[in-house]
């Protein structure tokens, strides 16, 4: 099932998207409404169960609403985890924009954070704010979404606690990234995690077998599979659940492949008006456009 947040004459609404048609999602028997993406992921074992007890509206065309960030502003922090694709923990060692570079391959997964308020959706603008980066970079990311919270989830039983999959785009500023040592400001910029276009359940998809692309201007950037990952999505669950609870709606985003804008010689780093693309198999297209903001 793919699970869309978007916006209907001024309306925001959730609803199951198929065949360029969304069909909102509007509550459960009489009682239970369906006004988020929260409310869904809540309910989702009712919903996938029973689908007879959710009620659904009208099939509305895709061109006449707009997609939102499936989860706009997410209640907690997008978890991250960095070089987590051999190759392109190769080519940002070599970068120059690596300032904690302790070796090229991390033993254990490396987690950073991005605030809720960098969310924005399929088709947003991406800011390039001059005053504060001349290094804009892209990374086209296949993201984990949670279903069912819990702590010390195990290896194990990680899929049990997976709603579904996203794509996000880690928008970085690598020369804030170097400046600071520690990532969080270069991966915090207000518009820096385009996420999107919908959910896919976790069930309609193999997270360990997904092509993942990425162009700007149409020029092939990036193309690799979630094979790669050098800690899958479950040892990431597992890690990053050992001491710290997981809950309900929170989104680990699973690390870039190879063929950032950093890692080419010399960098071909975001300009005002580049249009990025990112791709995944299975679950859709992401698509951003850079603009130039104070």
């Amino acid at each position: 099932m793919k699970l869309a947040t978007y916006r209907d004459r001024n309306s925001r609404r959730v609803g199951g998207v198929a065949n360029g048609s969304v069909r909102p999602l509007e509550r459960l028997g009489t009682e239970r409404p369906l006004t988020t993406m929260l409310d869904v992921i809540h309910a989702f074992d009712q919903v996938r169960g029973h689908p007879e007890t959710a009620v659904r509206g009208s099939p509305i065309p895709l061109s006449e609403v707009e997609i939102l960030a499936p989860l706009p502003l997410p209640a907690r922090n997008i978890m991250c985890v960095g070089k987590n694709y051999r190759e392109h923990a190769e080519e940002f060692d070599r970068s120059g924009f690596n300032a904690t570079a302790t070796g090229t391959v991390p033993e254990a997964p490396v987690v950073f954070t991005k605030p809720p308020q960098t969310v924005s959706g399929h088709g947003a603008e991406i800011r390039l704010p001059r005053k504060l980066t001349q290094a804009l970079d892209y990374e086209a990311e296949l993201a984990v979404v949670i279903g069912r919270g819990g702590r010390g989830i195990s290896r194990e039983e990680a899929h049990q606690h997976i709603f579904g999959y996203t794509i996000v785009n880690d928008i970085t500023a690598r020369d804030l990234q170097a400046r600071h040592s520690q990532w969080f400001l270069g991966k915090a910029l207000d518009s820096s995690c385009p996420m999107g276009p919908w959910i896919v359940t976790a069930d309609e998809i193999d997270a360990a077998a997904l092509r993942v692309r990425c162009w700007v201007n149409d020029e092939l950037r990036q193309d690799a599979n979630s094979s790669d990952l050098v800690f899958d999505t479950s040892t990431l669950v597992e890690t990053i659940s050992a001491g710290t609870t997981l809950l309900p709606g929170d989104v680990i985003a699973t690390g870039t492949p190879a063929g950032v804008g950093a890692g080419f010689s010399p960098p071909r780093l975001l300009a005002d008006g580049d249009i990025v693309r990112i791709e995944i198999s299975g679950i859709g297209t992401l698509t951003n456009t850079v603009i130039e903001a104070d």
